[in-house]
């Protein structure tokens, strides 16, 4: 029982890595013993550092995810066994003023990027018969509509969807699909939202936890999706939320 958790001899890629949530989850998965590629459309130096430094193995890789294809070529042959698709925007505007531009950025990055790259991950691990995991990072706007957010807020259920149709898809093949659905965590896309001292006492009296989540909190969250703990797991989105959905 010892290693229910251990993800020795594992290879992970993680998306938007550089910072917050993406950072957290490879340091978590470092942690469990997997080898980690640091994936970014920014330099992910400090979060490789955090894992060498604590013994752990990591490698940065620059990725732009304003092209969906992106990671089209990343996977083959390189021994991958689980993919964090982590990498996301947002685009703050009233609906009725919203435009097509901030849209397809949003979508693009957020729900084709994940697909297509998921995709590539997955077509590798079919051809190797290779068990594997996939986690991706939805939101608790996976759930409810949010303010401000149309794209952002479309994207998320799309993350959803996508969960439970590759899961569907390739639970026979030993692959598992789940996403984690974080409420407001404290990171670069809420800084707006945290910087605004009305609307974050609105928001804080609406958690029962009565706090902003931490990115670690995902961290380990994301290591136990893809540990053989949760080998039976698949197809889940996982609220980490603070009891926000409970109330």
């Amino acid at each position: 029982m010892s290693d229910l958790f251990s993800l020795d001899g594992q290879r992970a890629l993680v998306t938007g890595a550089n910072t917050g949530i993406g950072q957290a989850v490879a340091v978590a998965l470092a942690g469990q013993g997997a080898s980690v590629t640091c994936a970014g459309r920014r330099s992910c130096a400090e979060t490789v550092a955090a894992i060498t430094d604590a013994g752990g193995k990591a490698e940065e890789l620059i990725l732009d995810f304003t092209d969906p294809m992106a990671a089209k070529d990343v996977f083959e042959g390189a021994g991958y066994t689980i993919l964090v698709n982590n990498a996301g925007i947002i685009r703050r505007e009233d609906s009725v003023n919203f435009t097509e531009a901030d849209w397809d950025a949003v979508m693009d990055v957020n729900l084709k990027a994940l697909f297509f790259t998921t995709q590539a991950f997955g077509r590798e691990l079919l051809a190797r018969k290779q068990a594997g995991s996939v986690v991706n990072i939805a939101s608790l706007l996976s759930f409810q509509g949010g303010i401000r957010v149309p794209s952002y807020t479309a994207s998320k259920h799309g993350v959803a969807g996508l969960t439970k149709i590759l899961a569907n898809e390739w639970a026979v093949n030993g692959i598992t699909v789940n996403a984690i659905a974080p409420g407001y965590i404290a990171t670069n896309n809420t800084e707006a939202l945290r910087d605004d001292p009305e609307r974050s006492k609105a928001i804080l009296e609406r958690i029962p936890a009565g706090r902003w989540g931490d990115a670690a909190d995902i961290g380990g969250t994301a290591a136990y999706l893809c540990s053989k703990a949760a080998r039976y797991v698949t197809g889940t989105v996982l609220n980490v939320d603070g009891g926000w959905l409970a109330r």
